[in-house]
């Protein structure tokens, strides 16, 4: 298992370039969400643990109210910027830099809350959802009882078929897209409402393999050429206010392997399957995506309705 994420890593996020680290730093919307939820979760004197701490920011926000946070991070570049960064922040002093695995440490002691920010967009390249698991096995196992709480709590995973520009000065290129969460997406049409395919609740336990089948009826008359994936983090959940704090990942839009002509009225059926912390490949690779004829269509109506 080690030897394969070692082989994993040097292409699935594990050591992403600090530059874009210091991008991370500067994208206010992340920042505030993590604030604000960190505020939330820590309480006066918690001990808190970081895994992947990159920067050290997330850890000094929940240095602010806790006795003590411990801040995992296994690149050796990062280990040495956080502890610079720290070291010229009030509160920095109660983190920990820890150069270790965070896939094999444990605090050495049980702590309140623990804060992992490995996410990509459908959960995919980085290890967020294999690091949780293997950390609460682990935890479990050294110290029993109850375990943290995690930040983020939860991720919503949803995909809506768009039509997408793939003209770039006249060269025709279909490849995969980030797009900003905020506002309208230029060449994008929509072609129906995203649909919800996956819930990871992180203090439950949660599969690594994601798979989906279903279907979308389609809005306007067009082409269909592309997915676009949406991944909705939920950072803490105020039970008080009856809300959450949010975190929307930039949209990931692939193209399909063929496009597809549809009406206004037409059902999309699209399948795919992947693995958490898989490589966006082969979740491309297992892309399906086909118009149901509207004869079929009624004749199973009908074949229902006389079953009813």
């Amino acid at each position: 298992m080690l030897a394969e994420r070692e082989i994993e890593s040097c292409y699935l996020g594990q050591f992403i370039p600090l530059h874009y680290h210091h991008n991370m730093l500067m994208d206010s919307r992340r920042m505030q969400g993590f604030r604000a939820a960190i505020e939330h979760a820590v309480f006066p004197g918690a001990k808190v643990l970081e895994l992947g701490g990159g920067t050290g920011v997330l850890s000094w926000f929940a240095a602010a109210r806790a006795e003590k946070v411990w801040c995992v991070e296994f690149n050796p570049d990062l280990v040495n910027e956080a502890r610079r960064l720290l070291s010229r922040n009030r509160e920095g002093h109660k983190v920990e830099v820890v150069h270790a695995d965070a896939f094999d440490y444990l605090p050495p002691e049980p702590v309140d809350v623990v804060i992992c920010e490995m996410i990509h967009v459908g959960m995919l390249r980085e290890k967020q959802v294999e690091m949780i698991e293997s950390f609460k096995h682990r935890y479990h196992a050294r110290f029993g009882g109850r375990l943290p709480v995690f930040v983020p709590e939860a991720a919503i995973l949803a995909v809506q078929p768009l039509g997408q520009e793939y003209c770039f000065e006249g060269y025709h290129a279909p490849i995969v897209q980030f797009q900003e969460p905020t506002g309208i997406a230029s060449g994008s049409i929509e072609f129906a409402a995203p649909s919800v395919y996956g819930i990871l609740d992180f203090s439950q336990t949660c599969d690594s393999g994601i798979q989906w089948q279903g279907s979308f009826t389609m809005e306007q008359d067009g082409t269909v050429n592309a997915l676009r994936f949406i991944t909705k983090n939920i950072l803490a959940v105020l039970m008080a206010q009856g809300t959450t704090i949010d975190w929307l990942n930039h949209y990931m839009v692939l193209p399909l392997p063929a496009p597809l002509q549809v009406m206004a009225g037409d059902t999309l059926r699209v399948s795919f399957q992947y693995r958490a912390g898989g490589s966006i490949p082969s979740l491309q690779n297992s892309l399906d995506a086909e118009v149901l004829p509207r004869a079929s269509m009624s004749t199973h109506a009908d074949v229902e309705l006389m079953h009813a």
